[in-house]
């Protein structure tokens, strides 16, 4: 009988935690989740840029092995910006007249790429303004965006520097290839943040190196000549 009591009996010093103590263990366990949150986030994001750099850098392979079969000139190509909004080329109408008529820049270089995905950067979720124009990317879409990403709907999330197919540019007439943005983010939110300042834009030159850089530094190519 006191062997029975004595397994039935318990430390009396056991207590449960008070309403005080677990507020305090959920407010560490909010802070170190909003430390490691962000770190996580940042984490994947590099993880994406990453891979799109990967992305571009097999892109530009094929634009060399292109070049090779061409003489040296680059793809005839258009992006899906010159393809819905041809009126960009306004000031040049015996080009704007043959846009309907080019392939995607993806298009042409389908023989020399092993998978069309190389054309789909992994942070691509899309965007309803296209970039670089301020207008709707697709005016006859319902709603006229590039959602869900520009590669569902156009098949790339690289955009072009057609000025290079409508100088019938390339290789041996680049004044400064190191200075030139071939290929680049449609969206500069991809990689960067969600303020106009923050963009940034994984990018193709073209001597064929690929970096990381901010909308000011990408516009300050754009005003670069071939």
């Amino acid at each position: 009988m006191l062997e029975s009591c004595s397994r039935r009996s318990r430390p009396a010093n056991l207590r449960a935690f008070t309403l005080i103590e677990l507020l305090v263990v959920i407010a560490v366990i909010a802070i170190l989740a909003a430390i490691l949150l962000p770190v996580f986030a940042t984490a994947r994001g590099k993880a994406r840029e990453i891979s799109c750099v990967s992305n571009l850098r097999q892109v530009g392979q094929a634009i060399a092995m292109y070049t090779q079969d061409y003489d040296g000139y680059y793809p005839i190509g258009v992006d899906p910006a010159d393809k819905m909004t041809p009126q960009i080329w306004n000031a040049f109408p015996a080009f704007r007249d043959q846009i309907p008529t080019i392939p995607y820049l993806h298009e042409t270089l389908q023989t020399y790429i092993k998978s069309k995905e190389l054309f789909h950067c992994p942070s691509d979720f899309g965007f309803d303004i296209e970039d670089f124009t301020g207008l709707p990317i697709d005016p006859s879409g319902s709603p006229p965006n590039a959602n869900p990403s520009s590669y569902a709907k156009f098949g790339t999330s690289y955009y072009y520097r057609t000025e290079i197919t409508f100088k019938h540019a390339g290789d041996m007439t680049f004044q400064t290839p190191a200075e030139l943005n071939v290929l680049f983010d449609g969206e500069g939110k991809w990689h960067g943040g969600f303020l106009p300042g923050q963009k940034r834009y994984n990018t193709l030159f073209g001597d064929y190196h690929i970096k990381n850089i901010s909308r000011d530094r990408l516009m300050t190519l754009w005003a670069q000549p071939l």
